[in-house]
């Protein structure tokens, strides 16, 4: 970066007019000398600006890269210590009610309690759940012999019908026979 700074940078056409420092220097005499020295000293600024802003950058991405891998580290450590101190306190909450007389009598006059009102609520649902299922039954049971009864209704009504039709036409046949036998009676003395 340093070894430039005297220089321009190298033309990119042909025609194109490059500005040099050290050229001017040397076409101005005197004069041109502290304006080259002026360029060199803004051109050492910039680059030391460049330079500062590059550092701090460099530096800002560090610390953030550090800050993330502390934080990594950090949750790396405190969960298990977080998960130890819980199970602690579980352990102690749970060895808590029988470290005295009382109030281990306490916690097992508790646990009968607790039990004995599960019990019941069993109990209770039992009951529920059977006298539910005892009139579904009924309910099917009745709708059954319902069905049983307009069924075996509506067949004796078409065995009827079905015994009663062929009876009435052979009644009527019958009737028709005798009323021809009768006519055929009485006309049987007329032509003798």
């Amino acid at each position: 970066m340093f070894a430039t700074l005297g220089r321009s940078p190298a033309p990119k056409y042909e025609t194109e007019e490059v500005f040099s420092p050290m050229a001017e220097a040397r076409r101005n005499g005197s004069k041109s000398k502290t304006q080259a020295k002026r360029a060199t000293t803004e051109a050492k600024k910039s680059a030391a600006k460049t330079a500062s802003a590059s550092k701090r950058a460099a530096t800002r991405t560090a610390v953030a890269e550090k800050n993330q891998v502390q934080a990594v580290v950090e949750t790396a450590v405190d969960v298990p210590v977080g998960a130890v101190l819980a199970v602690s306190d579980r352990l102690y909450e749970l060895a808590e009610p029988w470290t005295d007389r009382s109030k281990a009598e306490r916690q097992i006059k508790n646990y009968r309690s607790n039990l004995r009102k599960s019990l019941k609520r069993t109990e209770r649902r039992g009951t529920t759940a059977r006298r539910r299922a005892l009139t579904e039954a009924r309910k099917t049971r009745t709708q059954v012999e319902r069905e049983a009864r307009n069924r075996r209704s509506e067949v004796e009504q078409r065995v009827r019908r079905a015994i009663e039709v062929p009876t009435s036409r052979a009644q009527d046949v019958v009737d028709t026979a005798q009323g021809v036998v009768g006519s055929v009676t009485s006309q049987i003395p007329a032509l003798r």
